[in-house]
């Protein structure tokens, strides 16, 4: 069983100091760059937002916008909260974030059956709020690990750029798999669909319990 303990960051303000033996500005990209690739690939909780955004957002420029929205949401908060200005305990933060995995879970159903919502209008709007608390949890991870104090602008700047990175390899990876499977013309029965929603929601809604 999946424990959201595994994925929960403390979340505060502030950061830690790292003590590099060679601080470079070079040493650092590298560094906080595939931190932020490792962050969000092995954040399921993150990837399981991101699965969702993309099961619930029909259409390549509307898809665009929900990815940017949650992009810029999270830049937003990852960034304040690291640098100290703003900081959220990590058990509420992660229970939201869960709330928000079971919440699109549940819209995703009701975009299959039809129906209409703020979700499925707007996408963009639901990914920028949660986006929000989304970013707090990156920080936690961050702050956990430290950030250089003589290059804390590249440390941050590249952390979020590898976070992006990973998460455009994630999108391009479920795009493909979708892709390859309408071109296969394999005509699957309407539950095959609802499978990776329930999926989903079960183990967000796992994390939210526990």
């Amino acid at each position: 069983m999946f424990s959201i303990s595994s994925f929960a960051h403390e979340i505060r303000p502030g950061f830690l100091q790292i003590e590099q033996v060679n601080e470079t500005l070079i040493n650092t990209i590298k560094t906080y760059l595939l931190l932020g690739i490792e962050h969000i690939l092995l954040g399921i909780d993150h990837l399981l937002f991101v699965l969702a955004l993309l099961l619930i957002t029909p259409g390549f420029s509307k898809l665009i916008k929900t990815i940017t929205a949650f992009t810029i949401a999270h830049s937003i908060t990852l960034s304040l909260s690291a640098l100290g200005f703003v900081g959220l305990p990590g058990p509420p933060v992660e229970a939201v974030i869960a709330l928000s995995i079971v919440f699109l879970a549940y819209e995703i159903i009701k975009y299959y059956r039809g129906e209409e919502s703020l979700a499925i209008k707007y996408p963009w709007v639901v990914a920028f709020a949660f986006g929000l608390l989304h970013g707090f949890g990156f920080a936690g991870a961050l702050t956990s690990i430290g950030l250089p104090q003589t290059t804390i602008p590249a440390a941050l700047l590249f952390f979020n750029v590898g976070v992006e990175i990973g998460q455009i390899l994630f999108i391009l990876v479920v795009i493909t798999v979708i892709w390859l499977l309408k071109k296969s013309k394999i005509n699957f029965p309407n539950w095959v669909k609802l499978i990776p929603v329930y999926g989903i929601g079960y183990i967000a809604s796992m994390w939210l319990i526990e």
